[in-house]
């Protein structure tokens, strides 16, 4: 009985230092991240845009929309335009909002993202480049978390997270573009 109370104080103490480790080591994690990925896509600027500008078609490319076709979405705003807005609710991708924040014709779409089920927000952009064979295409995101242990790491694998759903995205982009022309 005596060796079984030894070895839980010893459990437990483990377990202590292994939580004050993970608290301590959260305070050496940046809060900001940034989750970048870019593709060449054969198109010209001009066959890319309106697949970016406009949140509608959104749900040809991304890959939350196809993972998930029961997904309410609702747009609100002026189309294709700075204030246009997509709301969804998904029990798989869970819910969200974005909004049109700047736009430079055929060459930049800036957005801000909102997620209520984490009060979480962030801003990004999908820029296209022309090349002397088509476009080069760059999707980033950037946010910032607070100093939650827990919000810290979910921020240093953000990009291992969402990444990947970038990587999708352009590619599912680039066939969009490349098979309209």
């Amino acid at each position: 009985m005596e060796s079984q109370m030894g070895a839980l104080k010893k459990l437990l103490m483990v377990v202590g230092v292994v939580i004050v480790l993970f608290v301590a080591t959260s305070f050496f994690i940046p809060k900001d991240y940034s989750v970048e990925r870019t593709i060449n896509i054969d198109a010209q600027p001009s066959e890319i845009y309106p697949y970016v500008v406009d949140l509608k078609e959104w749900k040809k490319w991304g890959v939350w929309f196809k993972r998930d076709p029961d997904m309410k979405l609702d747009y609100s705003g002026p189309d294709r335009a700075i204030g246009m807005r997509s709301e969804w609710l998904s029990e798989t991708e869970g819910n969200g909002e974005m909004e049109i924040t700047q736009l430079e014709h055929n060459r930049r779409v800036m957005y801000r993202l909102y997620f209520p089920d984490f009060d979480m927000g962030s801003s990004g952009v999908v820029e296209i480049e022309p090349t002397e064979n088509g476009s080069l295409v760059t999707w980033r995101d950037e946010g910032s978390v607070d100093n939650n242990p827990i919000n810290k790491y979910f921020a240093l694998m953000m990009d291992s997270m969402i990444g990947p759903d970038f990587e999708m995205g352009l590619e599912n982009l680039k066939i969009l573009a490349e098979n309209a022309g």
